[in-house]
């Protein structure tokens, strides 16, 4: 039986003003934040074209079904800071207790999330955090860790004067800096010896990855590994070269642990990735929301857990994602 990937993606629709409760004040508010409060939550996602993006909007409505108190809707940014940031205004204006912000570009979301806190609303940044907003909380991972973990396997899997391709996330986004970061300082300085033949930005996009791999192969022919700082761009290049013989013992790594990636990496095709799981990052923000919302705590910088997924144990990882529905036979 052939496996399936099932889309993540949501039909996701601008909540209107018509929303605002009566007299436009905020649900909490109408409930006077006693018994029966209904707080309401924005999640401003950044693309949901993007795997993982997708992957989280779903993990944040399933972990948010879990609180009666909790009422979450969902925005699309598109991958455009303009529409996410518009996302984020509009939020601001429709009285929503709390607007949790996942970043297209750190640096171009920092002034309208700055604007979320001085409206009094509770504000959340995660994947990746954008760091320094006083009166903001965060949620994330740790990017550098991700990409070490990767970067100490590789070490000791990369042959000898290695030929390799670096595809990096988006310029200036604080997950894609620092896992290139982590690559060169713990894999490139301890390997003089490999060679980089191709490096650039396919901004987290499969499509992108696999012209700038196919750019490649043309151009350098060998190539014994593909250093992606997620799985999404892996997984393009990978694509590009399924089919060659000359690349079936290529190496490739990336992070995030989609099902996808865990998949190929079940089937020998990808070698690690670093588990992001969209399911922890989702129970934690919304579990960090709501003691938010409810003033058990007034601060909340947490982040959750790397674990490296190798052909040792990503069959448990893609067990976890059929039992949600993610992976279908």
């Amino acid at each position: 039986m052939k496996r399936k990937i099932l889309a993540v993606l949501l039909v996701l629709t601008l909540v209107a003003a018509t929303m605002v409760g009566c007299g436009g004040q905020p649900a909490a508010e109408q409930n006077g934040g006693e018994e029966g409060t209904v707080y309401r939550v924005a999640y401003i996602a950044r693309a949901q074209s993007d795997s993982f993006a997708a992957w989280l909007a779903n993990e944040m409505k399933a972990a948010a079904a879990k609180y009666d108190d909790i009422e979450l809707d969902i925005f699309d940014g598109q991958a455009d800071d303009e529409k996410e940031n518009a996302a984020i205004e509009n939020a601001i204006t429709n009285g929503y207790n709390a607007i949790i912000v996942q970043p297209n570009n750190g640096e171009a979301q920092r002034p309208y999330v700055e604007q979320i806190v001085d409206a009094g609303i509770i504000a959340i940044t995660t994947n990746a955090r954008i760091d320094g907003i006083e009166g903001a909380s965060s949620v994330d991972a740790d990017p550098y860790v991700q990409a070490q973990v990767n970067a100490e396997l590789a070490i000791e899997q990369i042959p000898q004067d290695g030929r390799v391709v670096v595809l990096k996330g988006p310029s200036g986004n604080f997950h894609a800096d620092e896992r290139l970061k982590a690559w060169n300082e713990v894999f490139f300085a301890a390997r003089p010896d490999v060679t980089i033949v191709g490096e650039d930005f396919a901004n987290w996009n499969k499509d992108e990855a696999m012209q700038l791999m196919e750019d490649w192969v043309t151009s350098q022919g060998k190539i014994d590994a593909i250093v992606s700082m997620n799985d999404n761009m892996a997984a393009g290049a990978l694509e590009v070269v399924k089919d060659d013989p000359n690349y079936k013992d290529i190496l490739s790594y990336g992070v995030d642990g989609t099902a996808e990636a865990c998949l190929l990496i079940e089937e020998g095709v990808m070698t690690a990735t670093c588990l992001q799981s969209a399911i922890d990052l989702a129970e934690l923000n919304i579990e960090t929301v709501h003691k938010l919302l409810t003033g058990e705590e007034t601060q909340v910088d947490t982040d959750i857990d790397a674990k490296l997924i190798t052909k040792d144990n990503a069959s448990e990882y893609v067990e976890v994602y059929r039992e949600r529905g993610l992976i279908t036979e």
